[in-house]
């Protein structure tokens, strides 16, 4: 009896264990996190520090269209999040390069750094000069729309079209009353960051109240790089760039870009930076996407604009053959220069 006793207690005590044992828990540039395509390191100086910028550089699986496709992330997202994209484009003839930030995913996440949208496109502009890359199509999702915007103003003549995936940047949050956060504050939130957290925050506001069993490995992801080895690393570099995305709106700008855009919008998104501490009645006015969408499109001269009714923040992952079918009927059509 003694003997069945200890073994019944081993057994209730060994799930929980291995369970923590199992918990996800990535290095601070995502070591040990699966890419789904071979990942590659640009190194370079900047603002006198030595670093590193992960990507992908995928081929076109089927006929070469000669055409490149550079994919920008959002801030919880990383160019993983974008492999059924690259599949789609590849498959379709494009080249795809798909970058991870500075601060984000595989890439540095330096002590110090002075996080502009245009120190972020400086270095993928250099990156692109360094693979090879003279004009591309610059495809940007949430955070990444932000700095697709600034990149096609900067480097108009490099940016053969604009694609944005639910840009966040659609509205100015601070000007429409949201409080401001300071960098520190931003990193209390940040270094209190858990799976559950993520998940929920994401299904409530990425996707309407849905979720599909796929979004657990990038729940997955993002946790644990954040609870990893490098967890006040990536948080200190978190709160960076949060504040470069609050203080830094482009949608002053959509008026002055040059080259033909593609708005595609999942209308049920809700998502807006700083709306949890918002004022109720300044909350209720953020994130509408079925009218941000639009106000955006009449903002860039000659842009087309895709809505995809009840979808969320990434229409890419919600419904993916939906998306590239979309995105690909407009980048294989000819379309009017603005």
């Amino acid at each position: 009896m003694p003997r069945l006793t200890t073994l019944l207690l081993a057994s209730l005590f060994a799930t929980p264990l291995l369970a923590a044992e199992t918990k996800p828990s990535y290095g601070p540039e995502l070591q040990g996190f699966e890419y789904p395509y071979t990942l590659q390191h640009y190194a370079f100086e900047s603002q006198g520090k030595r670093l590193q910028m992960g990507y992908m550089d995928v081929a076109a699986n089927g006929k070469p269209n000669g055409r490149t496709v550079v994919l920008m992330h959002g801030k919880n997202f990383c160019g993983a999040t974008w492999e059924t994209s690259i599949k789609a484009l590849s498959d379709a003839g494009f080249r795809v390069v798909a970058p991870d930030q500075i601060g984000f995913c595989t890439s540095s996440k330096p002590e110090n750094y002075q996080y502009t949208f245009q120190q972020l496109a400086t270095n993928t502009h250099e990156l692109l000069t360094k693979i090879g890359v003279k004009e591309a199509v610059i495809l940007g999702h949430s955070t990444g729309g932000m700095l697709a915007t600034r990149y096609a103003l900067m480097f108009p003549e490099d940016t053969e079209r604009l694609a944005m995936v639910n840009p966040i940047g659609l509205e100015d949050w601070k000007a429409k009353g949201v409080p401001y956060r300071t960098v520190d504050q931003w990193l209390e939130r940040e270094t209190k960051v858990t799976a559950e957290g993520i998940r929920k925050y994401e299904q409530s506001t990425y996707y309407a109240g849905r979720w599909k069993p796929e979004f657990d490995r990038w729940v997955d992801m993002l946790a644990g790089l954040n609870n990893g080895p490098g967890h006040n690393l990536v948080a200190w570099n978190s709160a960076l760039i949060y504040d470069m995305i609050f203080t830094q709106p482009v949608v002053y700008e959509f008026k002055e870009l040059k080259v033909p855009t593609l708005l595609l919008i999942g209308d049920a998104d809700t998502t807006a930076i700083g709306s949890d501490i918002a004022a109720p009645e300044v909350k209720a006015k953020l994130g509408q996407y079925s009218v941000l969408g639009k106000q955006a499109s009449q903002m860039i001269p000659g842009s087309t604009l895709v809505e995809f009714a009840g979808l969320g923040h990434a229409p890419q992952m919600e419904e993916p053959a939906r998306f590239h079918k979309a995105l690909l009927d407009w980048l294989n059509n000819p379309i009017k220069t603005p």
